[in-house]
């Protein structure tokens, strides 16, 4: 049965993830608030929000889940000639709220937007509070890519991505995966599978695995230092 969060108890501990629906997979609980206390919690126990503007928040612990071991990455022929045109530069912060401003827009094949404007204010938020982070890649002084996500301890939560250019969003997380890499972070969370994300070097794991994964890597100490490096 699908629990029903409490708008007005931020604290309220989540069902435990085995109870998550298998059809549609991995819906856990409805309701709550996207406050960070809240947000911090569920991603603590590989919980995420999903949904759109016409329903309630919803929340999801899909098994099997999509990770990207940052060392996993990879990076095909056509991309790597593209990494190297020098006109694109990489960026950790420089611009969070217009990453998500991108990322909500419609793309091809995402016509619809997920991140309604209730969505944004709370990111912007937990970026605020040192939790959210963006990833750019510019092209000169325009912003033509990148993605944003949360990161705990020494796991990252991918969100969303967006190019404006070719290949600009796989760019942003070739770059945000060997950064990682470098600081010890263990994975990227992908949430859930999509072809462009398989062909990067993404792979799924069950859900225990993950939860797993994530009792370890979230408790070890934060590295803030990483967003706050000069651009690459």
């Amino acid at each position: 049965m699908i629990s029903l969060l409490d708008p007005d108890n931020p604290n309220e501990p989540f069902p435990p993830v085995e109870q998550a629906e298998v059809d549609p997979d991995g819906l856990l609980a409805v309701g709550g608030d996207l406050c960070p206390s809240r947000l911090l919690n569920a991603y603590r126990q590989g919980i995420f929000p999903w949904y759109s503007d016409d329903q309630p928040i919803l929340w999801w612990s899909p098994d099997p889940r999509t990770v990207l071991f940052p060392g996993d990455v990879k990076v095909s022929k056509s991309l790597r000639k593209a990494m190297r045109r020098q006109e694109y530069r990489f960026s950790f912060d420089q611009d969070f709220p217009r990453v998500i401003a991108g990322c909500a827009m419609p793309q091809p094949g995402r016509e619809e937007t997920w991140i309604t404007e209730h969505m944004k204010n709370a990111y912007i938020e937990l970026h605020r509070m040192g939790y959210a982070h963006s990833a750019e890649i510019w092209e000169q002084n325009r912003l033509v890519g990148g993605l944003y996500g949360v990161a705990i301890g020494r796991a990252f939560f991918g969100e969303s991505m967006f190019s404006l250019v070719p290949n600009a969003s796989k760019i942003a997380l070739v770059h945000l995966a060997r950064a990682l890499e470098e600081r010890g972070f263990g994975l990227i969370d992908c949430q859930v599978y999509t072809p462009h994300l398989i062909s990067m070097g993404a792979t799924e794991i069950s859900r225990r695995q993950f939860i797993g994964l994530l009792d370890r890597l979230c408790d070890l100490p934060d590295d803030n230092g990483i967003w706050k490096e000069e651009t690459l």
